[in-house]
């Protein structure tokens, strides 16, 4: 029965030491799952939404200076870059100079310390499985840490339940694998159970800047904190137009029934909704996931609701190993953070310029995020060099681990400062020097290629 299930998986969580606070937000989503709940928001129930561009609005400096100087930064580190075949944390990937996305983060914010003479704290939301490994990358910035905040909190971990039955799942070939992470809409949930967001509030801090530690071009801008702290918003999302590249992933809507903005990711949309998940002229704009948060609304509205946020479900179905698709299948029950906009009365939104929106989710992000298309200024700022970034496509049984494709960059990304589509089909490996300009479509051949050094590939 799902009652025993139910308990099964809080005595789990009890017995791993897993926050009280958490448990119980795991149980709200499992009485979802209990339910049958799906998560899904039908196009029916929404309409799109607008916004204001930040392009447009004044912000004046010392708005700017005195809102960054009340601003503390949360990366989201929890993610291991399993898709790319790694196994540990991915901003440990090298992405420039020798430089992770580790070192561009803490430069980042280094820098800006000492521009605004602003404490700007910085933290890691680390898993279990990047924790290590992230602070030993971190032990080289003697000076990030801040007096009375820690550099790092955990993300919280739940059971994988068993499709058919919702009970825990065991797994005794890896038990570390019969558990997962409750998606990045924990970050509320760890915040207050590690007693980190009465810290913030404690030390004088007003806001939160949140994003992905894979988006070297979410820098905590101080114009950006300025016109946050000036909107008077509990709670924003920067958003970037869509593009064709986004055709399948989430966007922002109007809910009819209360005209709350809501974030609708793909894993929410009916399949008979394909269609209109894939207008670009209807739904309009999609979430950079950086957020930004008033400290004082967030503890107000867990504490109204018991720690409970109540964000939408996301029910991700997948096998118990990843790597083993006759493993039994499970449910994750997880949310998404930037969901919480639906939460806060008078939440927002802020059209940004698609240069604080660089994330690298495959191998063809890292070649573009590694090659000129991108300078890296003093200030450690990604500054687009290229007219466009170009649209890159790489074999994804050649090119898809990260081990795979360092192997066929043994010295280093081709220029794509002038590219407009580089496709590569096949196995080809590419020697120092080539250039890559307009629309280029490497064609598979019987054997292994290379592309001999000082090359200029270029459309016909």
């Amino acid at each position: 029965m799902a009652t025993d299930a139910l308990a099964a998986a809080r005595d789990k969580m009890a017995e791993a030491g897993v926050d009280p606070v958490a448990i119980e937000v795991f149980t709200h989503y499992f009485h979802q799952l209990e339910e049958g709940a799906t998560g899904m928001i039908p196009e029916d129930t929404i309409e799109p939404h607008d916004m204001d561009a930040l392009a447009d609005v004044t912000v004046a400096d010392e708005v700017a200076a005195e809102a960054i100087r009340h601003t503390a930064v949360i990366k989201l580190n929890g993610g291991l870059g399993t898709s790319m075949g790694m196994e540990r944390a991915k901003s440990l990937l090298c992405v420039r100079k020798g430089l992770s996305f580790l070192d561009v983060i803490a430069r980042q914010v280094l820098h800006l310390r000492k521009e605004y003479d602003a404490p700007l704290p910085l933290l890691f939301m680390n898993s279990f499985r990047t924790s290590a490994d992230t602070m030993d990358a971190l032990a080289r910035y003697a000076d990030l840490p801040v007096a009375g905040l820690p550099l790092e909190f955990l993300q919280n971990k739940e059971p994988k339940l068993l499709v058919d039955s919702l009970q825990p799942v065991t797994w005794e070939r890896d038990p570390s694998l019969e558990w997962c992470p409750p998606g990045h809409g924990d970050i509320y949930t760890a915040l207050l159970g590690t007693g980190i967001l009465d810290a913030l509030i404690a030390a004088g801090y007003r806001h939160v800047f949140v994003s992905n530690s894979d988006n070297l071009g979410a820098v905590p801008d101080a114009r950006v904190a300025g016109w946050f702290a000036q909107s008077g918003a509990p709670f924003a999302i920067e958003a970037v137009r869509r593009t064709p590249s986004d055709r399948k992933g989430g966007h922002f809507a109007r809910r009819k029934a209360d005209g709350r903005i809501v974030l609708r990711e793909s894993a929410q949309t009916l399949d008979s909704d394909r269609g209109a998940l894939a207008d670009l002229d209807r739904h309009r704009y999609t979430s950079t996931n950086n957020l930004w948060f008033d400290l004082v609304a967030m503890k107000a509205t867990l504490t109204e609701r018991d720690g409970v946020l109540g964000l939408p479900l996301i029910r991700n179905e997948k096998t118990v190993d990843p790597g083993d698709p006759r493993s039994p299948r499970v449910i994750q029950a997880e949310s998404a953070m930037g969901a919480a906009i639906e939460v806060f009365e008078g939440a927002t939104t802020i059209e940004v310029g698609r240069d604080r929106f660089v994330p690298v989710k495959t191998t063809d992000d890292l070649l573009v995020l590694r090659s000129d298309v991108y300078d890296l200024r003093e200030d450690y700022v990604l500054d687009q060099a290229a007219e466009e970034v170009p649209f890159v496509a790489l074999d994804g049984d050649v090119y898809k681990l990260v081990g795979d494709f360092d192997q066929r960059f043994p010295d280093g990304a081709p220029s794509l400062r002038a590219a407009q589509s580089f496709t590569v089909e096949g196995d080809w490996t590419f020697e120092r020097g080539v250039e890559v300009k307009g629309t280029v479509v490497l064609e598979k051949k019987s054997a292994a290629q290379r592309v001999p050094a000082g090359t200029v590939l270029a459309e016909d």
